[in-house]
């Protein structure tokens, strides 16, 4: 068995393909309208969709999941986030860990979580 991707659930499914393409520069593989995959396996899902397929209501907000991602330029990573369009929610500001990396947490538009870690060359 292979996992083959990571669905979220969103409000507004432009504004979340342009949020994921403009701070992550992930792209669209296929867009079906109210689901899209992008590049690294993250498919975005609208709301009304999601909730007609499950048949229970979505709260967003829960803080019990992740997206984690590496970045090799944290510091243009940064202003990148500083620079954005969209109006970015920080969870926490940018630290260091335990282990000597760089760390930020941000909310995207629907308040998911989104973990970025500087990528420190150890052979990773």
């Amino acid at each position: 068995m292979k996992l083959k991707n990571i669905l979220l659930v969103v409000r507004d499914i432009e504004t979340s393909k342009a949020f994921y393409k403009e701070l992550f520069g992930l792209s669209i593989v296929t867009d079906f309208g109210e689901n899209v995959i992008l590049t690294e396996g993250l498919v975005l899902q609208e709301r009304k969709l999601w909730e007609k397929c499950m048949e229970r209501d979505v709260h967003f907000s829960g803080h019990d999941a992740e997206l984690y991602f590496e970045e090799n330029d944290m510091d243009t990573f940064l202003e990148r986030l500083e620079n954005s369009s969209f109006p970015i929610e920080y969870i926490n500001n940018c630290n260091e860990n335990a282990w000597g990396r760089r760390v930020i947490r941000i909310y995207d538009p629907d308040r998911h979580v989104i973990e970025i870690s500087e990528k420190k060359e150890t052979g990773e």
